[in-house]
């Protein structure tokens, strides 16, 4: 598989990638001040053809941020605000009656390439049903017929750890479509300070594209031919394999205070978010340490703490690091 890759010519393409991710970081960065790692989490889930949640309390710029990549990367962008009485059709869009009397579709703000769902846990179950479908399908239903979402489409999706009064929080099998979990925190006090030096005075930020929607499909496809050697491939299905108490490889701390593990899909996003992590640095193939770099993102949501876990301050990050 290696000498394959080798011969098709991919360890230039892959060189290229490596490449056009500083390129990426450097052109945000003329916008967003800090927020290394999350910036850097997003656009692995973006190259991996995977979705995103951000948790993160108001004021973060994540909006900016989302905002600021699909500029950088020549993406359409829509903002979805969740809320309590959004519908479905509001965001798949609905057939309305033209004015020849014919039934025409009406796209929502889903027919975009980069869709930020703003605070998607105060919305009801049905409209958080519509978006995850869309998701997972890359298409939306309407009065039976099937409409195709563009390509590249990804979702990043956030929520407010804070004010949980009135909201829907999502359940741990519709959490399970998110490639990544990305907390975000707040900025030091120095990148506070030149965040707002910067914004109360006059802006004038010339973001040049980076990359065509046309790049970005044709490097998830790219990802996708990295060879990955067996050990760390077996690495990272024992790495999930692992999180799942009173089996046989769960480990004690696991059993003690983890009343649910990740599924097969984290195995999966596991070995794609390595392959990427290793493209974007520019190696040919992913290792160990790759998997570790985005193991807490796609374990993150999908290990649910028992009771013991909360009462004793364990965290699910503490239980992925035990695991390493």
């Amino acid at each position: 598989m290696a000498e394959t890759f080798v011969k098709e010519n991919n360890v230039a393409a892959v060189d290229k990638l490596a490449q056009s991710y500083k390129d990426l970081k450097n052109e945000i960065a003329k916008v967003i001040i800090g927020q290394d790692e999350v910036v850097k989490a997003v656009i692995l889930s973006l190259f991996s053809n995977g979705h995103s949640l951000l948790v993160g309390v108001p004021g973060l710029a994540k909006t900016l941020l989302v905002s600021t990549i699909s500029e950088v990367l020549d993406l359409d962008f829509k903002r979805i605000q969740f809320t309590p009485d959004l519908m479905p059709s509001d965001i798949t869009g609905a057939e309305i009656l033209d004015e020849s009397r014919q039934f025409k579709f009406n796209k929502g703000p889903l027919f975009s390439n980069i869709v930020l769902a703003d605070e998607i846990n105060r919305t009801p179950p049905k409209t958080q049903a519509a978006l995850l479908e869309a998701m997972q399908e890359r298409s939306v239903t309407v009065s039976g017929v099937r409409h195709i979402l563009p390509k590249p489409f990804f979702v990043l999706a956030t929520q407010n750890p804070i004010e949980q009064e009135g909201t829907y929080p999502l359940p741990e099998a519709q959490l399970d479509r998110f490639m990544f979990n990305i907390p975000l925190d707040y900025p030091s006090y120095d990148e506070e300070i030149s965040v707002v030096k910067a914004t109360t005075a006059v802006q004038n930020h010339d973001l040049k594209h980076v990359l065509t929607s046309d790049d970005i499909l044709a490097y998830q496809q790219l990802i996708k031919k990295i060879p990955i050697a067996d050990n760390v491939l077996e690495y990272a299905v024992g790495l999930a394999t692992k999180t799942r108490p009173n089996t046989d490889r769960a480990t004690q701390m696991v059993n003690d205070y983890i009343s649910w593990g990740a599924g097969p899909r984290a195995s999966q996003y596991l070995v794609i978010g390595a392959k990427t992590h290793a493209a974007i640095n520019g190696k040919y193939s992913p290792d160990i340490e790759d998997v570790q770099a985005i193991a807490k993102y796609v374990l993150r949501h999908r290990i649910v703490r028992n009771y013991k876990a909360e009462a004793e301050g364990i965290t699910e990050e503490g239980v992925i690091e035990s695991l390493f």
